[in-house]
């Protein structure tokens, strides 16, 4: 098991208790870091951070530099770089899983801005307690809150490191952070943190099962032909039989169509998918649509064609 530490109270409790459980389940242990060079002295800060895990008794133990990209954002190129380090670490080590310190705040602030971008049912039930690649990554903490692990910390006198940028009100999640959800409790009383962390697992099995229909209807009324030179496959729909499925199931299969068809997931939104609803049940004649990824949504017949063109 490797611990993601970035040296903040919630990482540092989260290394440590990796470390006292560890030994007392026959487990291999060891930590990472990574510096993703965006502020001066980053690189002797993760240097650091490496110390002290090792002085918590884990290994192996590294600290890993990574480049962060420009694409979605600052806060999303560096997840995305800090992922692809840690992928690469657990690959190096053989490790089984990646624990990450997020809590049952961070799970709130994560459902906040989900509501706030109007993205859905998927988008509203937050992180999941096991993700990526083979479940690779593991979230002990989701039900502790961010109060519980610093004060852990205290009792042990772990040294912490405080994130400027958590902070700083450039960042959207430090807007939420420090200003929205404080305002939300002094609106509605305390309770709101563990109200939202409530319906990320309400919405997250919503969700679950929602996509496990729209999988059984996917296989009733798609079928793929044969794609261009370099493209990606022509998804095919039958029409009739999506239009007897529930709003929420059809464009879960409309989604999925589009992605196959080689749309970006990243890139498909809300917006998108109600256009393409809209030749289903609202077929006037209306022209092809196209979606990112040079894709194009065409209704002919009884058919809906979804080709990148």
């Amino acid at each position: 098991m490797l611990a993601a530490c970035s040296g903040g109270a919630d990482s540092m409790a989260l290394a440590s208790a990796l470390a006292f459980e560890a030994p007392r389940l026959g487990l291999r242990a060891g930590g990472v870091t990574v510096d993703h060079g965006l502020q001066q002295g980053s690189d002797a800060r993760a240097a650091e951070v490496a110390d002290r895990m090792r002085s918590l008794g884990l290994a192996p133990v590294e600290a890993v530099a990574v480049s962060v990209g420009r694409g979605g954002g600052p806060e999303a190129a560096a997840r995305d770089a800090r992922y692809a380090a840690l992928d690469a670490a657990a690959e190096r080590h053989g490790a089984a899983a990646v624990l990450l310190g997020h809590t049952r705040d961070d799970q709130a602030e994560t459902v906040l801005l989900g509501l706030a971008r109007g993205s859905g049912t998927r988008s509203l039930s937050g992180m999941a307690w096991v993700s990526g690649t083979g479940g690779r990554y593991r979230r002990p903490f989701l039900q502790l809150d961010r109060h519980t692990v610093r004060e852990a910390c205290l009792a042990q006198s772990l040294p912490v490191w405080e994130d400027p940028h958590n902070a700083d009100p450039a960042y959207t999640r430090s807007r939420v952070r420090h200003e929205a959800l404080p305002i939300l409790e002094k609106a509605l009383g305390k309770g709101v943190v563990e109200a939202l962390a409530r319906t990320a697992q309400l919405s997250r099995d919503d969700a679950d099962a929602l996509d496990a229909w729209a999988a059984r209807a996917e296989a009733e009324v798609m079928t793929t032909a044969p794609a261009a030179a370099g493209g990606a496959q022509a998804v095919h729909l039958d029409t009739g039989g999506l239009r007897g499925l529930p709003a929420a199931v059809r464009r879960r299969v409309l989604r999925r169509a589009a992605i196959a068809a080689g749309a970006p997931a990243g890139s498909l939104f809300a917006r998108h998918i109600e256009e393409v609803d809209r030749l289903i049940t609202g077929w006037r004649g209306q022209r092809a649509l196209n979606l990112p990824g040079r894709v194009e949504v065409r209704r002919e017949g009884g058919r809906l064609v979804i080709r990148q063109g």
